[in-house]
């Protein structure tokens, strides 16, 4: 990890200085393996950009939202992609698709991640709702110890620390992805994952306007889910 600037570890408080809102922390766990090479991949990154514009046009969203985007590929690597930024700043990366899918190592960054910047929060006196982790696979875990990090997954979202949603795409096993979450998986249909992305965009701006402990996304997801 490259070490950061004193000007570079200075500009969530700047953020914060300039925009005091309530934060609706959301991760998005996305798998990158090689199965995902061609249209699949095309398809997630039109998916990203769609997300970028639909927040940025959306008042409340573009200040209350903030997105983090971890990439799971390779053997066992998982990396930030796209660290924490408001929705107005956010900037789609164009992801690349190659190796397994160490989904175990993606998932303990992305409960790493909430709570450095939960800590972050309450330093800056910034109230946020309960994060959000969105894990998109189109396989299942390669990595050895995921089952220990699936039930450390669990066990946040049974202490309300988090709330994960698993969305599996065409050859995803959802009996594996459910053992991330207390919340069964859903499935994409095809390659929708622009209409995915702008549910989830619609979602994370209904729940940042929302009153306190008010948890429920939208549910209309008939769109991209395969029933």
């Amino acid at each position: 990890m490259v070490d950061k600037t004193f000007e570079e570890e200075l500009i969530p408080y700047v953020e914060f200085a300039d925009n005091a809102n309530e934060r609706t922390p959301c991760v998005l766990v996305l798998d990158c393996s090689g199965s995902m090479r061609g249209e699949p991949i095309k398809q997630l990154n039109a998916g990203l950009k769609a997300l970028e514009k639909e927040l940025k046009e959306d008042i409340d969203a573009s200040s209350r939202v903030q997105l983090l985007i971890i990439k799971a590929f390779g053997k066992d690597e998982a990396i930030i992609s796209s660290d924490w930024t408001d929705a107005m700043n956010f900037e789609a990366p164009t992801m690349e698709a190659g190796g397994l899918t160490p989904l175990g190592k993606a998932m303990e960054l992305a409960l790493r991640k909430i709570e450095e910047q939960k800590c972050l929060y309450d330093s800056c006196g910034i109230t946020s709702k309960r994060p959000w982790i969105f894990l998109i696979s189109d396989g299942e875990p390669t990595d050895y110890d995921w089952e220990f990090v699936a039930k450390e997954c669990r066990k946040a979202q049974d202490h309300k620390k988090v709330v994960i949603h698993a969305v599996g795409t065409q050859g995803a096993n959802l009996d594996k992805l459910a053992k991330f979450s207390t919340i069964s998986p859903k499935r994409l249909t095809g390659l929708k994952f622009t209409e995915f992305f702008l549910w989830l965009s619609r979602s994370v701006s209904c729940v940042s306007r929302a009153a306190p402990n008010t948890l429920d996304l939208l549910d209309d997801i008939g769109e991209w889910n395969e029933e």
